[in-house]
């Protein structure tokens, strides 16, 4: 009997842990089990082609939100072509609700609730033996025209689980793809709004187990692996473990949780500021909402005051990068509340920021309460929400253009500069900022066409004149900046037209080049003639003092307990292309007369970047310098 395991990954580069997981378990006993892994942009018919050819007698699709709309259109056609084939489905989309599926479907033969190994392995049993399918317990199936959903199955014993990390297949893609892994399953948190709640209590693999697997990834050339335990750090011992041996095994693969922040304990915190090597970790942590009624509506246990103090803990440190989730829409949550919740979150400035709308997932407890706040929603996936009692859909759709800007613009980190000068400086809020800019995006038609690169500096320097914005100068500068470090190599072409006349260009090549040591060490040791820095090197003239402009933008903004106790890092001269500050013997390249510059600017009070205007900057942007090709900048005041 040949077993496809199949599934629609959002994009190529995800894998699917799902259906690695059934062959494992089954593969002792059924030796011919394939994996075919598809992305829901793939055409239906290349897919049915693709399962056509490969002959099964069993296809079990792998079901989620993302995917379930293409997998039913796929069962439909496939039941068309290859009638006498099983087809059973699984997974979180279907395992809450498996009669409308089937009565939606009817090429849906099987549907496997909850954990899918020993139940799959038992369904593969009986269609092949007897077809005694009352036996199979956490499985749904068809007995002529009656639809049967069988008892559930108890919860795995993970322990009892064999691996689904050593198919030797799998080998050469680790490099190209997310691993995706877990260490747990359950989750401890009773959130109404989402799957992991209907699951009471954790459930853990054995951690020398884990880390076997884990090295075995990390050896194999892993790059990224991302953990699906919905709370990693809910065990505080175990989490601990696992942190120290990804330091001491890491080799350069980059690791992301799904962390509580306020949970997070002290000692934790200084651990992994101390220990954890710079970009390895990434953590998402959920908020949600800052709003209390809100929280509580939806039974979130949330304390933002010890959230907020974890997460610029870890911001200080500098050594992890903090992805937070805002969800809009949840109950009680109008668009005034959403301002306030917005602005709470951004005032920490994670490096992303993930704006969602609220979506009514089967078998969560806020869909079964849908009514009670008047929510209208998709029908079908993603169920996203159209309205509520306190948000009706014009300002959802307001929202929508508030994401999409902060999607392109912060979340990007490619305005890094620009963008945190205007929200600091310009704008009454960052959600002012990002909901007048989208608001312009869309009145201008933006959202029908593409863009690239350079686009996003036009548009945003268009939005930002036609509004009559003050210090233009000096956000233009800025947006010059981050258009040089957003190139790996020197810019063919730029955006601005008021460029550096040939002889000013030529008189300042030749004094760099004379004396490279008013740049950096690091380019008077390359020794570099003016011919050949012309390759790397390209120069602006802005008409303000910016070593000052970036210190009124530097450092940790959050205005909290921790704001006085985080401090702020006056950023240095020499920035790699993410704007990222340059540690070691880069930063040193600093020229005296800057170090002097910024010394002389003083603390940052009512002014926001004193003395700026006292003077010129003359910009030097260096590229392919080291092994990173990240862009670095300097500043000679002029």
């Amino acid at each position: 009997m040949r077993i496809v395991l199949a599934t629609l990954n959002a994009k190529y580069i995800h894998t699917s842990l799902a259906i690695r997981l059934l062959k494992a378990y089954s593969e002792h006993e059924f030796k011919d089990i394939l994996l075919a892994e598809y992305t829901i942009k793939d055409p239906a018919m290349n897919i049915v082609s693709d399962l056509f050819q490969k002959q099964p007698d069993v296809i079990g699709f792998s079901c989620y939100i993302w995917n379930i709309e293409e997998t039913i259109k796929l069962v439909g056609i496939l039941k068309q072509v290859m009638p006498e084939v099983k087809i059973v489905l699984g997974g979180p989309e279907v395992s809450y609700e498996p009669l409308y599926w089937m009565k939606r479907e009817a090429g849906v033969d099987f549907v496997v609730n909850g954990d899918g190994e020993e139940t799959f392995h038992h369904l593969l049993q009986e269609i092949r033996d007897e077809h005694k399918y009352h036996f199979v317990y956490g499985a749904a199936y068809r007995k002529g025209e009656e639809l049967i959903v069988n008892p559930p199955r108890p919860k795995s014993d993970l322990n009892t689980l064999p691996t689904p990390h050593r198919f030797a297949e799998d080998l050469p893609e680790l490099s190209k793809r997310i691993v995706y892994f877990e260490t747990s399953r359950g989750c401890p948190f009773n959130c109404q709004f989402c799957l992991s709640s209907i699951e009471v209590g954790v459930r853990y693999y054995d951690i020398e187990r884990v880390k076997s697997d884990l090295l075995y990834l990390i050896e194999g050339g892993a790059k990224v692996i991302k953990f699906l335990d919905r709370t990693f750090n809910i065990n505080r011992n175990y989490a601990m473990e696992m942190f120290q041996f990804l330091i001491d095994n890491h080799q350069g693969c980059v690791f992301q949780f799904e962390i509580t922040a306020d949970i997070m304990r002290p000692e934790v915190l200084d651990f992994l500021a101390q220990n954890a090597p710079p970009g390895v970790f990434r953590f998402e942590i959920g908020v949600q909402s800052t709003n209390d009624e809100t929280n509580e509506l939806v039974k979130r246990r949330q304390n933002f005051t010890k959230l907020s103090r974890t997460v610029m803990k870890i911001k200080a440190s500098g050594n992890i990068d903090q992805h937070l989730d805002l969800i809009a829409g949840l109950p009680m949550e109008d668009y005034a509340t959403f301002r306030k919740t917005f602005n709470d979150v951004f005032a920490m400035e994670p490096e992303e920021l993930q704006l969602g709308f609220l979506k009514m997932l089967r078998g969560t407890g806020l869909r079964a309460q849908a009514a009670k706040y008047d929510y209208t929603y998709m029908e079908h996936a993603p169920y996203e929400i159209l309205s509520s009692h306190v948000m009706p859909f014009a300002d959802i759709i307001r929202l929508k253009r508030l994401e999409d800007v902060l999607e392109k613009y912060w979340n990007s980190q490619r305005l890094a500069h620009s963008i945190k000068y205007l929200i600091r400086h310009v704008f009454p809020s960052p959600f002012d900022f990002f909901q007048e800019f989208g608001d312009y995006w869309e009145a201008r038609g933006w959202q029908k066409i593409g863009h690239q690169l350079e686009d996003l500096f036009t548009r945003l320097h268009d939005f930002l004149t036609d509004r009559g914005t003050a210090s233009m100068d000096i956000v233009t500068g800025l947006m010059k900046l981050d258009y040089f470090l957003a190139h790996k190599y020197k810019p063919r072409k730029i955006w601005w037209d008021d460029v550096l006349d040939k002889s000013e260009w030529t008189k300042y090549m030749k004094q760099i080049a004379e004396q490279p040591e008013r740049v950096s060490a690091k380019l008077a040791e390359a020794g570099l003639s003016e011919r050949e820095l012309q390759k790397f090197i390209v120069l602006d003239e802005l008409p303000f003092r910016l070593a000052p402009v970036l210190e009124s933008i530097s450092g940790l903004r959050y205005d909290g307990e921790l704001g006085a106790e985080a401090g702020a890092q006056p950023e240095a001269g020499a920035r790699d292309g993410d704007g990222r500050e340059l540690r070691g013997a880069a930063a040193e390249g600093e020229s005296a007369e800057l170090a002097v510059a910024v010394a002389e600017t003083g603390a940052v009070h009512n002014d926001p970047h004193p003395g700026a205007s006292d003077g010129r900057t003359l910009l030097v942007v260096l590229y392919q310098q080291d092994e990173s090709q990240r862009a670095q900048y300097y500043m000679l005041p002029l």
